[in-house]
């Protein structure tokens, strides 16, 4: 019971956090140690929830989705000036080869306190960075962006694999840094979460069959269901904020919620 209503707890703060550049993953390794949740099947469980907040994503993209299918249907792979399937691949292909690399190093090493107080503070100097770099905007809009920028920000996505870091805010400062409008960023970042996050779920839950129960799978169901429902009551308002407000303000709270943290547990 106690670890139904941290699972709970855990969905609603990823529910709140997916769609902001202030790192949910890190934020559910924080509320887990300070709810006592960890191990093996809570690391497993941190990164499974995330995709009850995404698929909020997939239900608010869902023509762009069916549009993007409809193309692979038809083999119209290269759509010039339009968003395809071949922008999403260069996208992701960057974050799955260093994650296959590295997954143990992430896994055993990074998903801890200390290296994500490390990473919001890093991630939060990344996204000002962004906002103050003089650049030339290119890309207004997803049907904009090149293939060399949907690599490029594919390449900044690798940051998220450390918890902390935020794909969001990785993906739009690199969006930004490689000249695309902070909207099509945010856009392209949402659209491409998708299916990163459901290969991310099957390939860490595979990775941990053996130290999972029956039991773990239920809680991860609750909890993913928890973050959807939350997600879907907050994806739209969310959205058009981080659309609209700078990131240096997102920098600002990470910087505020690492010291904090710092403070109140590690000092």
């Amino acid at each position: 019971m106690e670890d139904l209503f941290k699972v709970i707890i855990l969905g609603i703060v990823e529910g709140l956090t997916e769609f902001l550049p202030v790192s949910s993953t890190g934020h559910m390794i924080l509320a887990g140690n300070l709810l006592g949740y960890e191990g093996g099947s809570a690391d497993t469980f941190k990164i499974v929830v995330q995709l009850g907040a995404v698929l909020a994503v997939f239900v608010l993209y869902f023509r762009r989705y069916m549009d993007i299918l409809k193309d692979m249907v038809r083999l119209k792979l290269n759509v010039p000036n339009k968003l395809n399937v071949i922008h999403m691949i260069l996208a992701m292909l960057p974050a799955l080869i260093v994650y296959l690399l590295f997954k143990d190093l992430i896994k055993n090493v990074l998903f801890g306190p200390g290296p994500v107080l490390i990473s919001l503070v890093a991630g939060g100097i990344l996204m000002i960075a962004a906002e103050l770099a003089k650049r030339r905007v290119t890309s207004e809009n997803t049907d904009d962006i090149t293939y060399k920028q949907a690599l490029g920000i594919g390449i900044f996505q690798c940051l998220a694999l450390w918890p902390g870091f935020s794909r969001s805010g990785s993906t739009i400062s690199g969006g930004m840094l490689l000249g695309t409008s902070r909207k099509a960023a945010a856009d392209f970042t949402f659209i491409i979460s998708v299916p990163v996050m459901f290969g991310a779920t099957v390939l860490d839950l595979y990775d941990s069959r053996d130290l999972l129960t029956k039991d773990d799978f239920v809680l991860f169901l609750i909890g993913g269901a928890a973050s959807f429902i939350v997600a879907m009551l907050a994806v739209v308002t969310f959205l058009n904020l981080i659309k609209r407000l700078r990131l240096t303000w997102f920098a600002l709270y990470r910087f505020v919620v690492a010291g904090l943290f710092y403070w109140l547990v590690m000092s």
